[in-house]
Order: structure tokens, then C-alpha cells, then sequence
């Protein structure tokens, strides 16, 4: 499943682009599934200023633990609190069930509109899902 409103990385992060300059971003579904269960998120704090392609949090699963890294430079203005160890309802797993919606990461208001034209399409993304398959 690779939604074609999203835009992908190499690396197995996608963005949603919101209103306002907003990006919205998580992992994969084919990086979920490759990872499997996920037990643990780790997030950055609110206000961190990233750049492209920073590493800015921790998935970490029952097989590995794997780096996230932000498609585009911003400052992080959100973060799902379902991931959050320190959340009422911390359900890290929900990444595994629904990793496009409930799942997303964080979100950043985006520094530099123009990196949007480095990410993938949906068709360049799955190419390189079916290499990796």
C-alpha cells in the first residue's frame, strides 16, 4: 500500500503535506512490515529545528532498531502522544496497524518548500520497494 497524495524518501519516510506549510511524517508501511513489531518510538522534542535528512528519532521493534530521518528542514510543532512512552495511551504498535494515518510521527512547519521536489512519488517509491523486496 503506497498512497499517491504522499510523498516518500529512500530512507522509508513519508510526508503528508498540510495546510500552512505543515508536513506531516512516519515511517512506511513496507518499513513497518519489514521491521515488525514495533515496541518503542522514540520522538523529538517540540521546537527542534531539523534538516533534511537529520536523524530525528528511534523506531525500535522486537527484530531491530532503526534511525528516522526528517525529508525536510523545519522545526518540529508536533508529535503523536499515542507514541510518547510518557502518554496516557501509549500504543507504539499503532504505527504496525495503521502507519499512514494514526501512525504519522511528527509534525514540522517546513523551512524550505522547495525540498519538496527532492522527495519521491508514489511510482519512484514503490520502485524502490520492490528493489529492496
Amino acid at each position: 500500500m503506497i498512497p499517491e497524495e504522499l510523498k516518500y524518501t529512500k530512507e522509508h519516510e513519508w510526508v503528508r503535506l498540510l495546510d500552512g506549510g505543515i508536513a506531516e511524517i512516519g515511517i512506511t508501511d513496507f518499513a513497518q512490515d519489514q521491521l515488525g513489531d514495533i515496541v518503542y518510538v522514540e520522538v523529538p522534542e517540540i521546537g527542534r529545528k531539523l534538516t533534511k535528512d537529520d536523524t530525528f528519532g528511534v523506531v525500535e521493534s522486537v527484530k531491530t532498531v532503526s534511525d528516522v530521518y526528517s525529508p525536510l528542514s523545519g522545526e518540529v510543532i508536533a508529535v503523536n502522544e499515542v507514541l510518547c512512552e510518557d502518554g496516557d495511551s501509549f500504543t507504539p504498535e499503532v504505527i504496525n496497524k495503521d502507519a499512514y494515518g494514526e501512525g504519522w510521527i511528527i509534525r514540522i512547519k517546513v523551512a524550505d518548500p522547495a525540498e519538496i521536489d527532492t522527495l519521491l512519488d508514489a511510482a519512484a517509491y514503490k520502485a524502490v520497494t520492490e528493489e529492496e523486496g
